[in-house]
């Protein structure tokens, strides 16, 4: 039980010797930290044996007090009100019973339909809807057990520390292993829950009730520590690096490669773009020639701009095997042990500590066996993956987004201008307002979006669905964009400078271009929006004009 003490308790504590603080009712001794302060000793010295919540809100985040908490803090004061008994969490549901988000409901199960328990700090708009009591015809027990799970973790372990990381530019390798040993990773390459290569299967939800809203709903809750970096670099390679691997290697391939991808012990990425192919894929130059015996790919060229490519076992590589165009790409997966692979690391605007990379490949030999789909018939499987690539980015923008919303909410609500918080000017909330309208459609879309993944085949999804993702992926770079502004505006020097209150709305501000670029900049996904959807139209018959 904690240790509770008065005011006078604490006022005796005031010396360099013995120096206590406290900070929203709770009691910290500061005595040994002095020394590890950043703003140095003096600053604690003057509120030695005093309440500093005021002095700590003033330059610390919720995250500064997490990491510490544990640590220092040695007890509350008496006069620290009770916390009310949080409501006990809904029983999960028998396996037998959740329904299954694919399927559409009968009519009597729609009756029957509750809406899940509230979850959260109940901000509006801070969380998707569902998070707040609204019905919702996707998600049911598993989803909510998914979601508890997950938010856990990251409040406890991994949010405190982002910004170091971010800093360090490097996360712990032991973060991506525990994100193997907990099964996520198996459960994010846009396909059913790959059980059979994995030894800790996910707790919360049994793989046959895997479906594409708990994958969104994981990326969704990664991407709550507002770190395109810390979110890059547990499973921006991966994710899109595994999946061709995955749907189109070599089951001998897959089944030798994915276990130790899988459970966290060897790492991959894709390794598309070069200095001079980005967008425009189809003109890339990586070079793989056959051997004479026929055995190996020899291949030579270099890829930038590659996630994840300085510590990357796997290579998920485009190369040329054939003539110019669209029609000479092949894929391959080219492995470090290879030799001739030589990564270096990119120092860029945003997501530090993604590990982007510049990759130079050298007379590389790679066996005929690690060719992914068919020889010079690669380019649909990169067009086929970008879909899945895409949907991340979407999902990740509008969670930075919804962070930024909420650190702004919490801020209006607590900082004071010309005598009354930010929050009681008009000008602040239209800012919130204008945040939100967008946050909501954006979100409303990708459900729909992922919905119709879920309920057509990836062909079909390919054909019908490019545009319309091409499109969402544009709208949500440009959201997170508007919102990581307004929030700017609203934190305004505090954002400026890195760390502090507005720390994470400086980081994310330096993300977001990170995300407009990559995997299709915004003006060639409004365009290829148009046309796809317009030669999709033609193509079933319809758009008769």
């Amino acid at each position: 039980m904690s240790k509770t003490f008065t005011q006078g308790d604490v006022a005796a504590h005031n010396k360099t010797e013995s120096l206590w603080i406290v900070v929203d009712d709770d009691v910290y001794d500061l005595t040994k930290f002095q020394d590890d302060h950043p703003g140095g000793k003096k600053i604690l010295q003057r509120v030695a044996g005093k309440d500093a919540s005021k002095q700590f809100w003033k330059y610390h985040n919720e995250g500064i007090l997490k990491k510490f908490q544990k640590q220092l803090q040695i007890g509350s004061l008496d006069t620290k009100p009770k916390a009310a008994a949080p409501p006990p969490a809904p029983a999960p549901a028998p396996k037998e019973a959740p329904k299954r988000a694919a399927k559409p409901a009968s009519s009597e199960e729609e009756e029957e339909a509750e809406a899940l328990e509230p979850f959260g700090a109940q901000i509006p708009f801070a969380d998707p809807s569902w998070y707040q009591g609204y019905h919702s015809p996707y998600y049911n027990e598993t989803h909510a057990a998914l979601r508890a799970e997950i938010r856990e973790w990251i409040d406890n372990e991994i949010e405190p520390n982002v910004t170091e990381w971010d800093e360090k530019k490097q996360v712990p390798a032991e973060v991506y292993k525990e994100m193997g040993r907990r099964g996520y990773l198996a459960g994010l390459l846009g396909t059913s829950y790959k059980k059979e290569y994995v030894d800790n299967p996910i707790k919360s939800v049994a793989p046959e009730d895997w479906d594409l809203f708990h994958e969104m709903l994981l990326t969704d809750e990664l991407s709550r520590t507002g770190s395109g970096g810390f979110v890059w670099n547990v499973i921006g390679g991966f994710g899109i690096g595994c999946p061709p691997l995955v749907k189109f290697g070599k089951k001998s391939l897959v089944d030798r490669i994915l276990p130790g991808i899988l459970n966290g012990d060897k790492r991959i990425c894709l390794a598309i773009t070069e200095p001079d192919a980005g967008s425009d894929v189809a003109n890339l130059t990586c070079e793989a020639k056959l051997s004479e015996d026929g055995k190996h790919y020899i291949v030579n060229g270099e890829k930038k701009w590659i996630t994840n490519g300085v510590w990357s076992d796997y290579f998920t590589t485009a190369v040329r095997t054939g003539g110019p165009g669209m029609n000479g790409v092949s894929l391959l997966l080219i492995e470090r042990d290879f030799g001739g692979v030589s990564t270096r690391r990119m120092d860029c605007q945003g997501v530090w500590s993604s590990g982007t990379t510049y990759i130079t490949f050298e007379d590389v030999k790679v066996p005929v066996e690690n060719l992914i789909g068919k020889e010079n018939q690669g380019f649909r499987v990169i067009m086929t993956n970008f879909n899945h690539e895409r949907i991340g980015i979407i999902i990740q923008c509008l969670r930075f987004a919804r962070v930024c919303f909420e650190e702004s909410v919490k801020f209006a609500n607590k900082r004071k201008t010309f005598g009354k918080k930010l929050i009681e000017h008009p000008v602040i909330r239209l800012k919130l307002a204008h945040m939100a309208r967008q946050i909501e459609a954006s979100y409303s879309w990708l459900e729909s979006i992922i919905y119709q993944c879920q309920k057509t085949n990836e062909t079909e999804a390919m054909l019908r669905l490019g545009g319309p993702i091409a499109s969402l992926k544009a709208q949500s770079t440009v959201t997170f964009e508007f919102c990581a502004r307004e929030a700017s505006q609203i934190f305004g020097g505090l954002s400026y400078s890195r760390g502090g209150q507005g720390g994470k709305v400086e980081r994310l501000y330096r993300d977001v271009r990170a995300y407009a670029i990559p995997g299709g900049s915004e003006e060639i996904m409004l365009d290829l929006s148009i046309r796809q959807s317009m030669k999709v139209a033609k193509m079933f018959g319809g758009m008769k004009l």
